[in-house]
């Protein structure tokens, strides 16, 4: 475990990655996933089109981070937009730091590109633990999130 690294997803990682994105969709939970809308932002980030994803692959992939080179909705000017960090569930709890690996690539990253990162944790699952993580990479929070009418974990939305 101590031998893992980040690489730079490529386009023939497209079917793993929409694998391991319903995963976290599932596991996130606050509506149901797009299948569409999931492949259009997975594909672009593969293809290095305003985007990157970072991947930690062991015998496949267990864990990515999917950026976004995007503006906000205010503004004209880009940041790196942090659309998720995930690391499947069957693998959290195993040594190896793959979230902190993510955290650590996308600092470089940002470093690199000197833009500024817009990341955050949309979780009512172990939110703490994520939080003093994101505190240990990132530093200080700058702000929360509320759900009302609804919670990560459970779907609220059925699939038409």
């Amino acid at each position: 475990m101590d031998n893992l690294t980040v690489r730079t997803g490529r386009p023939s990682d497209v079917h793993p990655m929409m694998s391991l994105a319903l995963s976290a969709c599932a596991d996130n939970g606050l509506t149901n996933p797009s299948p569409v809308k999931l492949l259009g932002e997975i594909w672009a980030a593969l293809n290095l089109d305003r985007g990157i994803i970072g991947i930690v692959e062991e015998d496949e992939i267990r864990a990515a981070a999917l950026l976004r080179i995007d503006s906000l909705w205010y503004s004209d000017e880009v940041s790196i937009v942090e659309r998720a960090i995930f690391v499947h569930p069957d693998h959290r709890s195993a040594k190896g730091g793959r979230a902190r690996l993510l955290c650590e690539w996308v600092k470089k990253l940002q470093s690199s590109l000197e833009l500024p990162l817009v990341i955050g944790i949309l979780s009512s699952e172990r939110t703490e633990a994520k939080v003093k993580l994101y505190e240990r990479q990132f530093g200080k929070q700058s702000g929360a999130y509320w759900i009302v009418g609804g919670t990560t974990g459970l779907p609220t939305v059925k699939a038409a």
